[in-house]
């Protein structure tokens, strides 16, 4: 592999995820990886780093393993696709274990391929749900400030409308309440309980503003994957069952989008299991097949389902690689070895012990400000205090991730915050090498 060649190739041609080709090239060019196992990766030029958020919070299972591309190999070699109007056998054993797994009678699943696409599917669905009970006016979605859905054209649009403004017209009935996490509570003074309480009471008072006959749905994170401070505590159950409430009140339809937090992430199958309640709508992608190959889902109540029954009243899309056989076996498998090795209770207890050691690492540095998380969905604020921020000049970032990287840890961060992500399947060893490691570079930002 000559890769220097590679490299010159991608600053020409390559379009990748948030970096510009002009970013790569003054990087001299993009890390290439070749080879990954668990929770490491090595690239083209044999450095090997902790992948410290498992690719986008998504590699719940680890990288490498062998049985995930064996069954994709046997598919592949059965049938590599279906004809018009078919379906196949993984796909099917697939929606029978999605639907024993999620809560309530969430019991129809319709495939896609990714996290935005779920997503934008879902809003289809309950768009489409409310017409065709007759209430053709129950256009609008609320979201939640702060929330990420996607990026795909109509779900850009969710919680955060000021990044993608540069795209023109705001998407039709797209409406906005505060979102429930202390951390970016607008109110001094205010307990974690009014907080979340009050963030409830705004969706309901959004949806009598705006008339109860014009709102379709709700969208949010069970916890969401920014800082996930105080992510299960008894407010925000209280919030969740207040919106469980609220949302049954006005008949509007409630989405989960579990596409980050789902199997597993958060120490339990689902983020949502967490509170006790039942959304009518949930999207799932990422863990579920743990980035192997693309597939998301949308898993509906069966008397949602059952609004797109007949002939005539078909749900209006079809996606070509939805439900593709190569992916639904990699799904079933995925879900299968996560299971047998008991991984969504690692993530719980590995999360326990990673949250102390982020504590741990406070107490020695005056530089972290927040820490909150919930399993191996974790955080820390940098820059607590004035002192310390009027000494940080403007290449604070950059000499943060070059330093990370220099020590071999993956990890996403805007020089404000730091956020965790890794592979399910860590253990505490590994835990405490990037804590080792972290500490170090910390340690060397606070001497300059």
């Amino acid at each position: 592999m000559n890769t220097n060649n590679l490299k010159n190739i991608a600053i020409e041609h390559l379009w990748m995820n948030s970096k510009s080709w002009l970013q790569s090239n003054k990087e001299n060019g993009p890390r290439i990886i070749i080879d990954a196992k668990g929770i490491y990766v090595t690239d083209s030029e044999g450095n090997t780093f902790i992948d410290c958020n498992g690719g986008y919070s998504s590699v719940n299972l680890g990288y490498g393993r062998p049985e995930i591309a064996q069954v994709v190999k046997e598919q592949l070699n059965a049938i590599s696709y279906f004809p018009q109007g078919s379906t196949t056998e993984p796909l099917i054993r697939l929606v029978e274990k999605l639907a024993s797994m999620t809560p309530g009678n969430l019991n129809r699943i319709y495939p896609v391929t990714g996290g935005s696409e779920a997503n934008e599917t879902a809003i289809k669905i309950a768009r489409g749900y409310h017409s065709r009970r007759g209430d053709k006016g129950k256009y609008k979605i609320i979201s939640r400030e702060g929330s990420y859905h996607g990026a795909t054209g109509g779900v850009m649009w969710l919680g955060s409308p000021d990044k993608v403004s540069e795209f023109g017209v705001p998407y039709p009935g797209m409406v906005y309440v505060s979102q429930p996490n202390p951390l970016s509570n607008k109110y001094e003074n205010e307990s974690s309980y009014d907080n979340a309480v009050r963030c409830a009471n705004e969706v309901e008072r959004m949806i009598l503003y705006h008339s109860p006959k014009t709102i379709a749905a709700v969208i949010a994170e069970p916890i969401v994957s920014q800082l996930p401070d105080q992510a299960v505590s008894p407010p925000n159950i209280i919030y969740w069952e207040m919106l469980r409430d609220i949302c049954n009140k006005y008949g509007v339809l409630l989405i989960v989008d579990e596409v980050v937090c789902g199997f597993g992430r958060t120490g339990k199958w689902f983020g949502i299991d967490h509170f006790g309640i039942t959304p009518d709508i949930m999207t799932v992608a990422k863990g579920v097949v743990s980035c192997y190959v693309p597939l998301g889902a949308v898993i509906v109540s069966e008397d949602i389902a059952d609004a797109y029954v007949g002939s005539e009243n078909l749900f209006r899309q079809a996606l070509t690689f939805g439900g593709h056989p190569a992916a639904a076996a990699a799904a079933l498998k995925n879900i299968e070895i996560i299971e047998k090795e008991n991984l969504v209770n690692n993530a719980a207890e590995v999360g326990k012990y990673f949250l102390n050691r982020l504590n741990d690492l406070k107490s020695k540095h005056n530089m972290i400000g927040d820490i909150g998380g919930i399993g191996l969905m974790l955080g820390l604020s940098l820059i607590n205090n004035d002192s310390v921020s009027k000494n940080i000049n403007t290449n604070f970032s950059d000499k943060l991730k070059s330093k990370l990287i220099r020590e071999g840890l993956l990890l996403r961060t805007n020089g404000k915050t730091i956020h965790f992500g890794p592979p399910i399947c860590i253990n505490k060893n590994q835990v405490d090498e990037i804590i080792t490691k972290l500490d170090k570079v910390l340690f060397e930002l606070e001497q300059e």
